[in-house]
């Protein structure tokens, strides 16, 4: 095979990672369903919760080569790839600080588990440079970040909080699940571990649940020793499935990039809209930074009702855009994040994020936007009512 490294992105998505079918010679991998391998002589003890199963491991290689890392683990869901990660790093005593606005599966993680662990942990105001560097102690082992990050499409320079983490020897992680490895790629910007809810872009159809992590090899080593204690590898039917899906991963991506866009331009000029959160536009605070780190602005956006439209009752007027709980699938989908996503917050805590009532997230799908553009229309004329 050419060099990985010298494949067309297209090309990385469909044949980096493939177990090939050396008895039948098919088209795709073929799926090693064993959970007992042997161990007398032979190279590699195989075993499900080592992560090297014949799926397991070619499909990290595929995971390492869109993130442009060294290596990869996958996952049985976003919050074991996250979980793993952060334990890997941070032991009794040490600190980690993070950044204030991200998924409430992360947050709840840390306010609910660290001071079990004995692990201090510091969130910043926002999601500029200026707030982290305040924060770092002597036990800071960890920064963490998200960007975009979820659900108001705040963006984070990532080559400034690389740089600094760096100058005061600190392990940095980002959830990189917003942006996807198609719209952006935080290695080549000095960030250590990236990690992905697999279950979002990565599987793209709504129909597995899985988590990614790309880094290099040292860190991956050191995640390993921590992830075979908690458990939380792939069954290889799902690590079949989602090698699958990461064949169409740039083809879906691009398109739903594209029509995020469309519809955020039009959401930004609706006299029924408050405001609209996508990178993608001139007027987000930090447009620039994303266009210096982001080869497209991704294709999740978030906007708030004027006052007086109730979010369900618009919601529940949809019919081709899909009120539903998680994202990035080829369908389009809205939640409202104060009722799931970060519902584990309180009203109070909410608010200083900037998450509100009214707002609402916006996965966008591979239709023809005029129809997704049509849909939201009907459904804010009937919610008015």
């Amino acid at each position: 095979m050419k060099d990985i490294k010298k494949l067309g992105i297209n090309s990385t998505c469909v044949h980096v990672g493939e177990v090939e079918d050396t008895q039948f010679k098919g088209a795709v991998s073929p799926i090693y369903m064993s959970t007992s391998y042997a161990f007398d002589n032979v190279p590699i003890k195989r075993y499900p919760r080592y992560y090297n199963t014949p799926n397991q491991e070619m499909l990290c290689k595929k995971i390492a080569a869109l993130e442009k890392t060294e290596a990869g683990l996958i996952f049985s869901s976003g919050m074991a790839a996250i979980s793993s990660a952060m334990l890997t790093f941070l032991k009794k005593g040490d600190h980690v600080i993070v950044q204030q606005v991200i998924y409430g599966g992360t947050y709840n993680f840390i306010v609910s588990e660290f001071d079990k662990y004995g692990i201090y942990y510091s969130f910043t105001t926002s999601d500029k440079i200026e707030d982290f560097r305040p924060l770092i102690k002597k036990n800071t082992k960890v920064i963490y970040i998200e960007t975009p990050s979820n659900p108001l499409l705040g963006i984070t320079d990532m080559k400034a909080i690389g740089a600094l983490a760096k100058e005061h020897q600190i392990t940095t992680m980002i959830d990189n699940t917003f942006a996807s490895p198609i719209n952006q790629n935080p290695a080549e910007f000095g960030i250590d571990i990236i990690l992905h809810s697999a279950t979002k872009y990565m599987g793209g159809h709504s129909d597995i649940s899985a988590g990614a992590i790309a880094a290099s090899e040292q860190h991956i080593a050191e995640i390993w020793k921590t992830a075979i204690n908690f458990g939380g590898n792939l069954s290889d039917q799902t690590v079949w499935l989602l090698e699958r899906s990461l064949k169409t991963l740039n083809l879906r991506v691009k398109e739903q990039t594209k029509n995020a866009l469309f519809i955020a331009e039009y959401l930004e000029n609706h006299s029924d809209i408050d405001r609209v959160y996508y990178p993608g536009l001139k007027s987000h605070p930090q447009h620039t930074i994303a266009k210096k780190q982001m080869n497209g602005f991704g294709a999740m956006l978030s906007f708030e009702l004027k006052e007086g439209i109730d979010a369900m009752v618009f919601q529940n007027y949809l019919t081709l855009i899909k009120p539903s709980m998680s994202l990035a699938g080829l369908e389009s989908t809205t939640v409202s994040p104060t009722q799931t996503t970060h519902a584990l917050l309180t009203e109070t805590q909410r608010l200083e994020r900037g998450i509100k009532e009214g707002l609402i997230r916006f996965s966008v799908g591979i239709e023809e936007p005029e129809d997704l553009i049509a849909d939201l229309e009907q459904a804010i004329v009937k919610a008015k009512k």
